[in-house]
């Protein structure tokens, strides 16, 4: 009987189980890269918000710490994204697979694939699905509402079929999902595997302060909510401090705290004011977004340094899937990984060998 684990994406992959760490801002560093690839899982490197020098810096590091294939995340918007897609066209004797939102359009991608590059876009609706399939990705995550960071409104259970009927490539299912039963669910759906973000960032390995996790450990279902006022677009997060205060602003104060976040990420990333005013037009004639909107978008990922990587977690943005809601433990990534194959092989075989009732 074949192994119902082994599917088009291990094969592709070159993993040995159907579980994807996706690539989370300031979290997915080496460290955790590593440690979920060599877990048997596939790990995808934050590369969307790193300067080339960083990124290469990386990628080296995680081919150091592991032998297995991995992923790098990028978008086309950020300062030095012509000389990122370079680096990691460099390393494609490792680098499977490149993860994106919005970007590359068929001539990029064709590069990608002609280097044996797989390219894997996340999309929260079907109509996104289907353009990044005709601009010729290989496969595509679907993240349902309950997804972390930007995410859409529709829950994965509906979103996840409607795209699986609506595209020819392999699906991989993204929200929510946090263990072996989820695992089973989305196979049973016709995906390919699963996608998870929050699940990893609550191990062992992650990288952020123990103040932070403690939070995220903390947090039930309703201590989580979407908000629009970050950038415009949803995005789910922890309640905070923070939050509250920006769910109050409006009019001036949202000018205000654009050319703040802005004039951080300048001093963060050593990015000239010509190259962040690019990336934020880059995103209002792509994304739909006004200046201030598309400003506080191209900073958004100073607010959640703050809490992820200085360890604020009042000062700073906690993006977070609805999945932490139920989620207890910091399991390392070993054993996260080997639970979801043990859960996901004994609800797999309790489905195949129940009893077959006839009305």
């Amino acid at each position: 009987m074949a192994d119902p684990l082994k599917t088009l994406l291990t094969e592709r992959l070159g993993c040995r189980l159907p579980v994807i760490q996706t690539a989370m801002g300031w979290i997915a560093t080496p460290g955790l890269v590593i440690a979920s690839s060599e877990a048997g899982a596939f790990g995808f490197l934050a590369g969307a918000v790193m300067q080339p020098a960083e990124l290469e810096a990386a990628t080296l590091r995680v081919k150091q710490g592991t032998k297995q294939p991995f992923g790098v995340n990028f978008h086309m918007f950020q300062p030095g994204a012509a000389e990122i897609v370079e680096i990691i066209l460099k390393h494609r004797d490792q680098v499977r697979a490149v993860s994106f939102g919005r970007g590359p359009d068929a001539k990029m991608i064709g590069r990608f694939k002609d280097a044996g590059i797989l390219c894997i876009p996340t999309v929260g609706a079907v109509k996104h699905a289907q353009k990044m399939v005709q601009l010729g990705v290989d496969m595509v995550t679907v993240q349902g509402g309950e997804g972390g960071g930007h995410t859409g409104s529709v829950a994965s259970t509906i979103l996840l079929p409607q795209v699986l009927d609506s595209v020819k490539v392999p699906v991989i299912a993204a929200g929510g999902f946090g263990d072996g039963r989820g695992l089973a669910a989305a196979l049973a759906f016709g995906a390919v595997g699963i996608a998870m973000g929050t699940r990893f960032l609550m191990t062992r390995e992650s990288p952020i302060p123990d103040i932070t996790k403690a939070r995220y450990v903390k947090a039930g279902t309703d201590d989580i909510l979407v908000s629009t006022k970050v950038d415009g677009l949803p995005q789910r997060m922890i309640k905070n401090a923070l939050l509250n205060k920006i769910e109050r602003s409006t009019g001036l104060g949202i000018w205000r705290r654009a050319i703040e976040s802005g004039l951080q990420m300048k001093r963060q990333t050593g990015a000239s004011f010509g190259e962040l005013f690019k990336a934020a037009r880059g995103m209002t004639s792509h994304g739909g977004l006004t200046l201030p909107q598309a400003m506080m978008a191209a900073s958004a990922p100073m607010l959640i340094q703050k809490a992820v990587v200085e360890g604020d977690p009042d000062h700073g943005l906690m993006a977070t899937g609805l999945v932490a809601g139920r989620l207890d433990d910091l399991p390392s990534c070993a054993d996260l990984v080997s639970g979801i194959e043990r859960d996901a092989r004994a609800r797999l075989a309790a489905l195949s060998s129940s009893p077959q009732t006839v009305a």
